[in-house]
Parts: structure tokens; C-alpha cells; sequence
């Protein structure tokens, strides 16, 4: 009984012993486990404050960046707006001038209309009078004053076929007459706005039989206009061309020009 005893006694110190070596380990191992948690924890907060130390740095980066875009943008805006002023300034110019050129060209034009109006009368010594009065010793028999009269109004009123049978009737009866490089002249104006081809034949017939009067640079100009309504423009520089050259002091020379030079 007293042995049974000893051993029980023994066994639970053994016991003890054993349980007390058990907690040591695991308190070891609870040690160790911490020890790792906290180096992983420092290694964790190390790549975090490293991850966002490069992201703040790109941040930074990016918004210098931007900055700096904002800066040369605003530059060129402030050279844009100053571009833009400069272009208007001289657009208006442009435009002043342009207007001048075309209130030139207009009243030039309008000149140059009223003149067509108007007979030439061409004295025996080879001069023109352009004044509409014909001197008493260039009288014409009144059948031809009153058949070009008539046939000018029929024109002004809008009537141009009546008015080019009445020009190819004086043409026909006096070919000659004084009165005939206004009858070619005003036939060719009949004939525009219903055969171009009719007109441009008709107008060359002035500058050839008529080089010498002042119907002749306006047919050449009306030729260059009816060449640019066709569409070559080649050929309306060359009637152009030869208005300034044939005849450089004439109104349609100046309305020629800015034909041949737009800019200027």
C-alpha cells in the first residue's frame, strides 16, 4: 500500500514536472511567434512608408508637371490673344483699304458705264470727243442720230433684241458712219446675258475695226469678264493683259489691274 503510494506520489511530480517544461515551450513559441510578428510588421510598415514615399515623390512630380503645363499655357494664350489682336488689326486694315479699292473701282466702273452711253464722235484730224455733243462739222444725217437714239433706249429699257436689230441696221447702212464703233459696242452688250459666244464675237469686232477708239480697252475688258464668267481664266489675263498694255491710261486699264493683281 505504502509502495502504491510512492509511485502515485511520484507520477504526479513527474507530471508536474512535465506540464511545467510544456508551458515553458509554449510561452517560448508564444515569444518567437511575436518576435516574427513584430519583424514582419517592421518590414511590412518599412514597404508601406517606402510605397508611399514613391507615391507622394510621383504625386509631387505630377503636379509640378502640371504647373508647369499651366504656365506655358498660359503663355501661349497670352501669345495667341496677342497674335489674335495683331490679325485683327491688320484684318481691318485689309478691309479699310479694300473698301477704298472697291469704292474706287466702283466709281471707276460706274464712269466707265455712263461713258458707254454716250456716242464718240471721232473728228476728221483723228481725235475723240467724248463729251456726247458732236461738233456742227461732223453733223450726221438724222436718220442715223435718230436710229442709234432709239436703239440706246431700247437697250436701256430692257430690250435688247429690238434694240440689236436696230444696231445691225445702222451697221449695214453705214458701216462707215462715225456712230458705227458705238453700234458694235452696243450690239456686243446686247448680246450679253443671252449668247456670251455672240458677245465676245461682237466685242472683238470693236477692237478690230475700232483699234483706235475709246470703246476699244472696255471691249477688251468685257472680253476678259465674259472669259472669267466661262470659267478660263487664262484667256481673261490675256484680255486683261492687253487692256494695260494697249491702252495704259484708260479707265478700264485701272479696272484691268486690279483684275490682274487682286492684292494690290
Amino acid at each position: 500500500m505504502r509502495r502504491f503510494s510512492a509511485i502515485a506520489v511520484a507520477s504526479v511530480a513527474l507530471s508536474a514536472c512535465a506540464l511545467k517544461g510544456d508551458v515553458r515551450r509554449v510561452e517560448q513559441q508564444v515569444l518567437e511567434l511575436r518576435s516574427e510578428m513584430a519583424r514582419a510588421d517592421s518590414v511590412r510598415a518599412d514597404y508601406l512608408d517606402h510605397t508611399l514615399g514613391q507615391i507622394m515623390a510621383l504625386q509631387r512630380q505630377v503636379l509640378d508637371s502640371l504647373e508647369a503645363q499651366d504656365r506655358q499655357l498660359a503663355v501661349f494664350r497670352g501669345t495667341i490673344r496677342s497674335d489674335m489682336t495683331e490679325l485683327q488689326r491688320q484684318l481691318m486694315q485689309i478691309q479699310e483699304l479694300t473698301g477704298q479699292s472697291q469704292q474706287r473701282l466702283s466709281e471707276l466702273q460706274g464712269r466707265l458705264d455712263a461713258r458707254e452711253r454716250q456716242p464718240m464722235y471721232v473728228d476728221p484730224g483723228g481725235g475723240a470727243d467724248t463729251t456726247g455733243a458732236a461738233p456742227e462739222q461732223a453733223a450726221t444725217p438724222s436718220s442715223v442720230d435718230e436710229v442709234y437714239q432709239v436703239a440706246v433706249s431700247l437697250l436701256n429699257r430692257g430690250s435688247p433684241q429690238t434694240a440689236r436689230t436696230a444696231f445691225q441696221q445702222l451697221l449695214s447702212q453705214y458701216p462707215d458712219h462715225e456712230r458705227a464703233q458705238d453700234a458694235q459696242f452696243h450690239l456686243a452688250e446686247s448680246w450679253e446675258g443671252f449668247n456670251p459666244d455672240s458677245a465676245v464675237a461682237a466685242y472683238e469686232l470693236v477692237v478690230q475695226n475700232y483699234p483706235n477708239s475709246p470703246r476699244a480697252p472696255t471691249a477688251l475688258y468685257r472680253l476678259g469678264l465674259l472669259a472669267e464668267q466661262n470659267g478660263d481664266m487664262e484667256a481673261a489675263q490675256v484680255y486683261y493683259t492687253r487692256v494695260v498694255s494697249g491702252y495704259p491710261q484708260s479707265d478700264a486699264a485701272v479696272l484691268a489691274r486690279a483684275k490682274l493683281n487682286p492684292d494690290f
